[in-house]
């Protein structure tokens, strides 16, 4: 069906171009879905602006005819986070990719929100400087600071709420904020920065960043280190940190992961679980470290440890390791992935992945588990059918069980995914006394919410919206 004219007129007034407010098939199946089982569903129509102004512009217009709007960037979400399912605006900032200052000085550079991450690593080289939040894809800067985003390397220098400064953002309605400063720290009142970083883009749409930088390494090494079995690996990882070593990432890949990788990549890496370290700093500190790692490995009877010093070959590893999701993905043909996630105190890291693994197998489903083992943050990467009911019932109780067995542990039902539209649920078993206050503080940002709605908070069955084709309409999640 088609967008009502006069939504149609009025946005692209605000973005001041027809042909960047698009309601072709192809523009719209591509904002219909991220990269998992979620089912599609389609926007009604997808907005391409330029600038922060545009995007105020553009909330402006989707106010007063009260149409949702769902932010989107590079489609990489694992919980549904970009998926519009109550139609309306699918608003791409991709074309807002303007890296506005990189300052050596500060070690900060600002970007607008759809500038990657390799687009800000490659800006910041030249200068011997790099943005550290390592999420393995290459999302945008916007997306990762409305999801929160982590990775490889939080184990040394924190998620993105703890490596953003500022930032510029679109409240509903248009109104252009600004929280945070270009200084190292501040204790200016509440924190409304910290507040928007992992909003998910039901409070606001973020359009510009002020991150903060850090200098390359003198020295980088890695190693391979293989165990007879995933809970050893976990333990391994969990003494690693703990000993105080200053490695940059600490990653677990247990053995059904491994082979899916070679598989994949052509590799030949033992299929047994593997930690994948790095450390990073000044030579004699690396050799400290190196030696540390020996003595854990040891200790927990590890397989063989390989010290991977060439930068080619260190740079091949970690591609492995980026690449793990695609060869899992590789290794199921005719699943979509169904990536879930969970974190829990260190202490608990070797028998919640022994706990997963368990469950896994007990179910007969297909899946590996990976994890920035450093933070005790585990990563299912289960892959189902979805037009399979028993399957997917039996994932939905898996899923429940593992977060179940997290917040039973002192963890969290997620470490860096996001509640999206997937764990909605999930959070209110963890934080139920505390739901009625983040919906509060909803309705204070977006007291007709029309922003990414049914994502973080569950839809209420009453909710409802003018349908950006003229009708007025109920949405459910």
């Amino acid at each position: 069906m088609s967008v009502s004219p006069a939504l149609a007129d009025a946005l692209a007034q605000a973005v001041g171009d027809p042909s960047r407010v698009a309601t072709g098939d192809s523009h719209l199946d591509l904002h219909a879905s991220d990269i998992t089982f979620h089912r599609p569903h389609r926007p009604d129509v997808v907005v391409y602006p330029l600038t922060t102004g545009e995007v105020a512009a553009v909330l402006a217009v989707a106010a007063e005819f009260r149409a949702p709007v769902t932010p989107f960037g590079a489609g990489s979400s694992l919980e549904g986070h970009v998926i519009p399912i109550a139609g309306g605006i699918s608003l791409d900032l991709t074309r807002m990719d303007r890296i506005l200052s990189v300052s050596p000085a500060d070690l900060t550079a600002t970007v607008q929100a759809g500038v990657t991450r390799s687009a800000l690593e490659r800006a910041t080289g030249d200068h011997g400087l790099f943005f550290p939040v390592d999420p393995g894809a290459d999302a945008t800067l916007g997306g990762m600071a409305a999801t929160n985003a982590a990775g490889t390397t939080t184990v040394r220098y924190g998620k993105m709420r703890a490596n953003v400064l500022a930032c510029q953002a679109v409240l509903p309605g248009g109104r252009i904020v600004r929280t945070g400063s270009s200084a190292p720290k501040t204790s200016a009142g509440y924190d409304l920065l910290g507040l928007l970083i992992g909003s998910e883009g039901t409070l606001a749409v973020i359009t510009e960043l002020t991150l903060r930088l850090q200098g390359l390494p003198e020295h980088a090494v890695a190693l391979r280190v293989s165990f007879g079995d995933v809970e050893a690996a976990a333990r391994a990882a969990t003494t690693i940190v703990a000993a105080g070593t200053g490695v940059t990432r600490v990653e677990l890949l247990d053995a059904w992961t491994i082979a899916a990788i070679n598989a994949h990549r052509g590799t030949d890496l033992p299929p047994v679980p593997t930690l994948l370290v790095e450390a990073a700093g000044g030579e004699t500190a690396v050799a400290s470290d190196i030696e540390s790692i020996h003595e854990v490995a040891a200790a927990e009877a590890a397989i063989d440890v390989v010290v991977v010093r060439d930068p080619t070959e260190r740079a091949r590893l970690w591609a492995a390791r980026h690449a793990s999701a695609y060869a899992s993905a590789a290794a199921a043909p005719g699943k979509r992935s169904r990536s879930t996630d969970i974190c829990v105190p260190l202490s608990e890291l070797a028998a919640a992945v022994s706990f997963a693994r368990a469950e896994v197998e007990r179910r007969g489903l297909v899946a590996g588990i990976v994890g920035h083992a450093g933070d005790g943050n585990v990563h299912l990467s289960l892959h189902v059918d979805p037009d399979d009911p028993d399957e997917l019932a039996s994932s939905d109780e898996l899923v429940d069980l593992l977060v179940t067995d997290a917040l039973a542990r002192g963890g969290t039902c997620t470490g860096e995914h996001g509640i999206g539209l997937g764990k909605v649920a999930a959070l209110e078993l963890e934080h139920g006394d505390l739901v009625p206050l983040m919906r509060g503080i909803k309705t204070l940002f977006d007291p007709h919410g029309i922003m990414n709605p049914g994502k973080v908070l569950r839809l209420p069955e009453s909710d409802t919206f003018v349908s950006p084709r003229g009708s007025l309409g109920t949405t459910t999640a």
